[in-house]
C-alpha cells in the first residue's frame, strides 16, 4: 500500500489515455506544488460518485488511475497540466482531504496482453472506429475516427476503450477488467449498445 495525493474528477481516466487540467483551486495548487517540490510525478484520479468536487463534500468511487504528469506550466493565472493514465489502483482508505484529497491505495496487477487476441483486438478497433464515424454526424465525439492509437498492443486496447463514445460509468466498467480479453470484449459490448441509436435509420416521411 502506498499514500497518494488525489484528483477527484467528474471523468474517469483510463491507462495510455491524455489527461488535460487547468487548475486552479487552491487546494490542487497546493498539491502540485508539494509533488513538483517532491520531485513526484504522479497522483491519483478517481470518478466523483456523487456530489461536487469544488470545495470537498463529493463521494468518490474505489478505483481509480495513476496520473503520470508529463507538463506543468502557469497560464491565465492557472495552472496547466498534462499528464497521461498509468497504472490503476483501488482505494484502501481515505486520508484527511487537508490540505488536498489523499488515500491509501493498492496498486491493481496490469493486464498482460497475448498475441492470441489481435483478431479480437482489430474487430473491436473497426466497431470503435465505425461507431465514432456515426456518432459524428450527430453530436461532437470529442476523438476523430482516424485517430492515430499506440503501437504497443495493450496501450491501444485501453485507447480503444478511451477513445469509444460511452459514458463515464461505462468507462469504470472498463476500467475494472481483470483481462486483456475481458477488456476487448466489454469494449465491444458497451461500443455496440452505445452504437444501436446512431446506426438506426430515421423512419421515413408518410406525409
Amino acid at each position: 500500500m502506498a499514500e497518494m495525493a488525489m484528483f477527484p474528477l467528474g471523468s474517469v481516466l483510463l491507462p495510455a489515455m491524455p489527461l488535460q487540467l487547468r487548475v486552479f483551486e487552491e487546494r490542487y495548487l497546493l498539491m502540485l506544488s508539494g509533488l513538483v517540490a517532491a520531485e513526484d510525478t504522479r497522483f491519483g484520479v478517481v470518478l466523483i460518485e456523487r456530489g461536487w468536487e469544488v470545495g470537498g463534500g463529493d463521494h468518490r468511487f474505489g478505483v481509480g488511475t495513476v496520473a503520470e504528469i508529463l507538463q506543468v506550466a502557469a497560464e491565465d493565472g492557472m495552472v496547466g497540466v498534462a499528464a497521461q493514465g498509468a497504472g490503476r489502483f483501488e482505494i484502501v482508505e481515505w486520508l484527511d482531504d487537508a490540505p488536498h484529497p489523499r488515500a491509501e491505495v493498492r496498486t491493481l496487477p496490469d493486464l498482460v496482453w497475448d498475441d492470441g487476441l489481435e483478431p479480437l483486438r482489430e474487430e473491436t478497433e473497426q466497431l470503435v472506429r465505425r461507431t465514432l464515424a456515426e456518432a459524428s454526424e450527430f453530436a461532437e465525439t470529442g476523438w476523430s475516427p482516424d485517430v492515430e492509437l499506440a503501437d504497443d498492443p495493450m496501450d491501444r486496447c485501453w485507447q480503444l476503450a478511451g477513445i469509444a463514445p460511452l459514458g463515464d460509468l461505462d468507462r469504470l466498467t472498463l476500467l475494472r477488467a481483470t483481462s486483456a480479453e475481458e477488456l476487448l470484449n466489454k469494449t465491444a459490448e458497451l461500443t455496440h449498445d452505445a452504437r444501436v441509436p446512431f446506426s438506426t435509420p430515421w423512419p421515413e416521411d408518410e406525409g
